[in-house]
C-alpha cells in the first residue's frame, strides 16, 4: 500500500496542533514538506490543513520565501521591467520606490503586505510622507495613488511569478480618481498673454515663452525644437524630439536630456503665425551673438531654446524661472498660473475661436480628438451651445444670433 504523504493533525507536547502536509515534486525534481504548528484546537488546525491542500491541488500554493519587500522591489522587480519601460518612467518608479517605499516597507516580509499594511502606509504618505520642499508635511493625494500604481504593478509581478497567492494592492483602498485629480487648469485672456509678453520684452525667456504660447506644444518638445526643425519658408515645425529631466551619469542630482522621440511617440508637423515666425527670426540674431561670446565652451545640439553655452535647458528649472517671474511686483496684475498652463491657454483659446476640436487634437499632440474633448469640455460645451443657437436662428429666421 502506497505510503499517505499527508499526516493528519497532531498534538504537541505543549497542547498545540500541528501537521505536516506533502507539497509534492518541486522545480528541482525533489519532494516537498510543509509543516504547520502551533494551532490551539485540532480543528483549526485540520482547517488549515484543508485550505493549504486545496491551493497545492488547484496549484495557487507559494512556498514561503525569505524575502523583503525591499529586496524584491529593487534586486528583482526593477531591472526585470527596465527594458519593458521609458527612461524616464523607470526612474520615477526607482525614485518613489526609494524615497517612499522602501523606508515604510523596505524591510517586512513579502508575504506580510496585506491590504491593511499598505492603507496604513498610503495614510502616512499623506500625512507626513514629503520628505523636501517648504509645503505641506504630507504628499498630495495624486502622488500617493501614484506609488500605489507602482506597487501594485510590481505586486501583480510578485502573483505571477509566484511570490504571493494574491496581489495586496488588490485589497488596498488608495486615495479615490477624484481626489487624485490633476491640479485645476488655470488660463489667460488673449490681452493677459500679450501683457505678460510685453513685460518679458528684455527677457530671453520671453521667446520659449511666446513659442509655447502661441504654439501649444508641450514644455519638452520646445526646449527640444532644433533649427533644421523649422521650416522658415513654408512657417512650418517639426515636433520630433524633448528635452525631459534624467538623473545625470554621475547618479547624483537631475539634468535636462534630449531623447529623439515626443510624449506620443510620433512626429508631427505645426504650422506657425507670421508673429511668431519674426520673433524666431529675432531669437536666431540675438542667439548667434550669444553664440560668439561663448566661444569655444558652446555646446552645439543645434536647439532652439538653450541655456547661453547651447545646452539643454533643465525642464524643472525653466518651468521654477516662470513661477518666479510671475512673483514678481511687476506681474501683479495677471493671474497665476502654470507654465503648462500656457499650453491649456492655448487650446482654449482656439476652441473659442471656433477652431475644430480634431485640429486643436492633431496640433496638440493628443491620441484623439477624444482626450481633447474630454480635457476641454467646459470650452467645448460652450461651443455646442453656441452652435444650436446659430443653427436654430437659421431655421426660424432669427437675426439676434
Amino acid at each position: 500500500m502506497a505510503r499517505n504523504p499527508t499526516a493528519a493533525p497532531r498534538k504537541a507536547p505543549n497542547g498545540t496542533w500541528y501537521f505536516v502536509v506533502d507539497l509534492g515534486a518541486g522545480a528541482d525534481g525533489h519532494r516537498h514538506q510543509a509543516k504547520r504548528r502551533g494551532f490551539p484546537t485540532k480543528r483549526v488546525a485540520q482547517e488549515e490543513l484543508s485550505r493549504l491542500q486545496n491551493s497545492v491541488a488547484t496549484a495557487t500554493y507559494v512556498a514561503p520565501k525569505r524575502q523583503t519587500v525591499g529586496e524584491y522591489l529593487t534586486e528583482d522587480w526593477l531591472p526585470a521591467v527596465r527594458r519593458e519601460l521609458a527612461r524616464s518612467t523607470w526612474e520615477s518608479y526607482e525614485r518613489n520606490i526609494r524615497n517612499h517605499v522602501k523606508p515604510a516597507l523596505g524591510g517586512l516580509q513579502l508575504q506580510q503586505i496585506d491590504g491593511a499594511v499598505l492603507n496604513r502606509f498610503y495614510a502616512t504618505l499623506l500625512e507626513s510622507g514629503r520628505k523636501r520642499g517648504r509645503q505641506s508635511p504630507g504628499l498630495k493625494p495624486r502622488t500617493v495613488r501614484y506609488v500605489h500604481t507602482i506597487l501594485h504593478a510590481a505586486l501583480d509581478d510578485a502573483v505571477r511569478w509566484r511570490r504571493l497567492v494574491v496581489n495586496p494592492a488588490a485589497q488596498a483602498t488608495p486615495p479615490s480618481a477624484s481626489q487624485a485629480k490633476p491640479p485645476e487648469m488655470r488660463v489667460w485672456t488673449g490681452g493677459q498673454v500679450r501683457r505678460f509678453l510685453d513685460l518679458c520684452e528684455e527677457d530671453r525667456y520671453r521667446w520659449p515663452w511666446l513659442f509655447l504660447a502661441t504654439v501649444g506644444c508641450r514644455r519638452g518638445e520646445a526646449l527640444g525644437l532644433r533649427w533644421s526643425d523649422i521650416d522658415f519658408d513654408r512657417s512650418l515645425a517639426s515636433i520630433r524630439q524633448e528635452v525631459i529631466p534624467l538623473t545625470k551619469a554621475s547618479g547624483v542630482g537631475r539634468e535636462g536630456v534630449i531623447v529623439p522621440t515626443t510624449k506620443s511617440g510620433k512626429p508631427r508637423i505645426v504650422e506657425l503665425d507670421t508673429t511668431t515666425m519674426a520673433a524666431l527670426r529675432s531669437w536666431r540674431a540675438r542667439q548667434a551673438e550669444e553664440r560668439l561670446a561663448v566661444g569655444a565652451g558652446y555646446q552645439n545640439f543645434d536647439l532652439v531654446f538653450a541655456r547661453p553655452d547651447g545646452r539643454p535647458y533643465h525642464p524643472e528649472a525653466f518651468s521654477k524661472t516662470f513661477d518666479r517671474r510671475l512673483g514678481q511686483a511687476a506681474f501683479a496684475d495677471l493671474p497665476r498660473i502654470r507654465l503648462h498652463d500656457l499650453r491649456h491657454t492655448w487650446a482654449t483659446l482656439a476652441l473659442s475661436a471656433g477652431v475644430d476640436v480634431k485640429i486643436v487634437s492633431e496640433r496638440l499632440g493628443h491620441s484623439s480628438p477624444m482626450v481633447t474633448w474630454q480635457t476641454y469640455q467646459h470650452v467645448v460645451k460652450g461651443m455646442q451651445s453656441d452652435a444650436a443657437e446659430k443653427v436654430a436662428a437659421l431655421i426660424f429666421l432669427r437675426s439676434d444670433v
